[in-house]
């Protein structure tokens, strides 16, 4: 994946997405699916709402804790024999994966599914400097062949139907025929993976959770090729963001219930991998080295905020997304951001900053069907809210990136013309008396009110006011 070239342009992305019937009707069949499945697996609403209030309580919890968290998970993790290193940005992220495969000669890299590569922009890095990253997770393997951002952080190809893939496996896969039979699909991805697998000098990862306790970190997936990337080249370098430590070890399977329900409609996924080290003498498989890269990027300003800090409890499954009534119909790639979706439109913004990223907190219908979801109770709609007041008016001291550069002047003017108007009941007057008599004036549409009237009918005011129409019967005029 490659960072975006132009200034991402949600309005305009939205408005492509709404006009490609094709990508429209692949994105309902999927989220309609996954819908059914999820709602299958929670059908006892008392088991729901048990489950989640613990999994909120465990990442409160977690988050409350989580400088001294992250502070015993590096100690255990060194008594471990894994290697730590901290990264405040992606740049310093991206530089130490770099100095860990220099210093072993590492030129080819396999990946297994890693939200915060994306957010490293990892692949177009390590290509700038000579190295060789595939995609070992199918979907992200599948949109790598096309050039393009995954467009769900769970299923990254969501966008696309077998068609499209049998003809891009087509076109560049040597040597591949094309077909639409999903099991010779699979295969021919295959192929092209083990042999990676076994060529590669180094693998990266995720990391699902990290728990403190233990000094373990744990990898779920469905496909064994982050078990595969993890366990077979002789270095393994996993990426996590700050928020993703836990305190105890049983804290892991009240999340996984939840992760994988609310994802997939699993109850477990295929492969559930917990490493806690590096290959030990005596052991046949397995790394000589594990390294994990802690990232910041901007997630200590959001946890510094006690009502942002719910933003950082999200376990990334996507649920939010597979709900929103806006998302389902535009897709993923037209937030144009690594996170799409509800739980983009409150972490981006504040990881991006508000004057590149003001349209996402706008782009909801404040519907709540996110919120509804969330397994582990995060206030979408109220962190929306905040950041769309902080996008023009900050609080003082706001820890949110760029507050107030969304301000508009003529915004401004306009309420302050407004509260003038109304503090005065002789210029309220004046001001309806001269509305109505100008009624049959054309409308305004200028700058959002164009939007706003070109799918509604423009409201026109009264002949008379209310005044007048009180005078007219006999009503006295306080």
């Amino acid at each position: 994946m490659t960072a975006p070239a132009a200034p991402p342009d949600f309005r305009a992305g939205a408005a492509a997405a709404l006009a490609d019937p094709k990508l429209r009707a692949n994105f309902r069949r999927a989220m309609d699916g996954l819908m059914a499945k999820r709602a299958a697996l929670f059908a006892d609403p008392a088991e729901w709402r048990s489950l989640r209030a613990l999994g909120a309580a465990i990442r409160a919890r977690s988050l409350a804790r989580l400088p001294e968290l992250l502070e015993r998970l590096e100690e255990r993790l060194r008594a471990n024999g894994i290697q730590v290193h901290w990264a405040e940005t992606t740049a310093e992220a991206n530089a130490a994966v770099l100095a860990i495969l220099r210093a072993r000669g590492a030129t080819r890299v396999v990946k297994g599914k890693s939200m915060v590569s994306e957010e490293m922009h990892l692949n177009a890095f390590l290509d700038a400097h000579g190295v060789e990253s595939l995609e070992s997770d199918l979907g992200e393997y599948v949109v790598q062949l096309d050039g393009e951002m995954p467009s769900h952080i769970i299923m990254p190809c969501i966008h696309k139907d077998g068609r499209q893939i049998a003809r891009l496996f087509g076109e560049k896969i040597r040597g591949a025929r094309y077909t639409e039979d999903v099991d010779e699909l699979t295969a021919m991805a295959r192929r092209v993976l083990r042999a990676k697998f076994q060529e590669a000098d180094a693998g990266i990862s995720g990391v699902n959770i990290a728990v403190a306790e233990t000094g373990t970190l744990v990898l779920i997936e469905n496909e064994g090729n982050g078990r595969m990337s993890t366990h077979v080249p002789p270095v393994h370098v996993a990426l996590m963001g700050i928020e993703k430590v836990v305190e105890r070890l049983e804290d892991v399977p009240p999340l996984l219930a939840l992760l994988c329900r609310s994802a997939t409609g699993q109850t477990i996924t295929t492969y559930t991998n917990l490493i806690s080290g590096p290959r030990a003498a005596g052991e046949l498989d397995g790394p000589r080295e594990v390294h994990l890269v802690i990232l910041d990027n901007g997630r200590s300003r959001i946890f510094a905020d006690p009502e942002l800090r719910a933003t950082l409890r999200c376990i990334r499954c996507g649920a939010c997304m597979n709900h929103c009534p806006v998302y389902t119909r535009v897709g993923g790639h037209a937030y144009q951001a690594v996170y799409p979706g509800p739980i983009g439109k409150i972490l981006i913004p504040q990881t991006e900053g508000l004057k590149l990223r003001r349209e996402l907190p706008q782009a909801s219908s404040l519907c709540g069907a996110c919120v509804e979801v969330c397994p582990v109770e995060i206030p979408i709609t109220e962190l929306l809210l905040r950041l769309r007041r902080e996008a023009a008016h900050p609080d003082p001291g706001s820890p949110v990136l760029q507050a107030g550069e969304a301000r508009a002047p003529v915004e401004d003017r306009t309420w302050a013309a407004w509260r003038r108007v109304f503090a005065s009941p002789r210029v309220y007057r004046l001001v309806s008396r001269l509305a109505t008599r100008l009624r049959w004036l054309p409308p305004p549409r200028l700058g959002p009110l164009r939007a706003w009237t070109g799918a509604r009918s423009a409201p026109r005011p009264a002949r008379r006011t209310l005044h007048e129409l009180a005078r007219r019967d006999g009503v006295p005029d306080a």
